[in-house]
């Protein structure tokens, strides 16, 4: 991971500006935490981080996306989160002390706000906002997986692919409302934990019902949100 090690005042202001665990600060504290952040960049397929290594960075992605993943006993790779420009990593080890039992590799290019572990602890100190901020999303993210782990041991990829569906940014078209796949659909498949052909089953009856349709490469068209949320609930 290239790291230029220049304060990110200049570069970053607006990664800290846009992340939601520094949003409660004013601008002048958020123009100091960005003196202690470093500019980060990887390239596709570059890890950040594996399992077991010793982390001590709080990593906020600027721009580009990271895939959050784990080796199953199959050796097979399972995908468990994936971040977006404004979200964070790294704030487990941070407060636990424990090694990451996960992977965090990037998907498409990336830049990065990274701030060292001992800087964090200070701002955190210095400003209780952002712990407070930290520990929700920490909470969100539990509640996430609670749901998610739920779903699975109903069986029901229907609701699984429900809730992804309508958990992505939406657009208003003609005919109804535009999401966009972030990521290619086997990746999808492996954060939804089914296979690429139960997805194109399930795509293909979302059609069949009337409730979408796809569009170009990667889009689909919601033409009965009511119906897609009512799937949300396992059968």
């Amino acid at each position: 991971m290239a790291d230029h090690h220049a304060p990110a005042r200049a570069q970053d202001d607006l990664c800290v500006a846009r992340v939601p665990l520094f949003q409660g600060l004013s601008f002048e504290d958020q123009l100091a935490v960005a003196t202690l952040a470093s500019h980060s960049v990887v390239d596709r397929g570059e890890q950040l981080y594996a399992a077991g290594s010793r982390s001590s960075q709080l990593m906020v992605v600027h721009t580009g996306a990271v895939k959050v993943t784990r080796i199953d006993i199959d050796g097979r790779e399972q995908i468990l989160r994936v971040l977006g420009p404004g979200a964070f990593i790294g704030e487990s080890a941070f407060l636990t002390g424990e090694r990451p039992t996960h992977f965090a590799t990037a998907m498409e290019p990336a830049s990065m706000c990274v701030f060292r572990h001992a800087d964090l602890g200070r701002l955190v100190r210095e400003h209780p906002s952002i712990g407070l901020r930290m520990l929700q999303e920490v909470s969100r993210r539990l509640a996430a997986t609670e749901s998610r782990l739920a779903a699975v041991i109903s069986g029901d990829v229907t609701s699984r692919l429900a809730e992804y569906l309508l958990s992505l940014p939406t657009r208003q078209v003609e005919d109804g409302t535009l999401v966009q796949f972030p990521m290619a659909k086997k990746d999808i498949a492996s954060l939804l934990d089914t296979t690429p052909e139960s997805l194109s089953r399930q795509l293909r009856k979302l059609q069949q019902s009337g409730i979408a349709r796809t569009t170009g490469a990667r889009g689909l068209i919601i033409l009965d949100i009511d119906a897609l949320t009512d799937l949300t609930i396992p059968a």
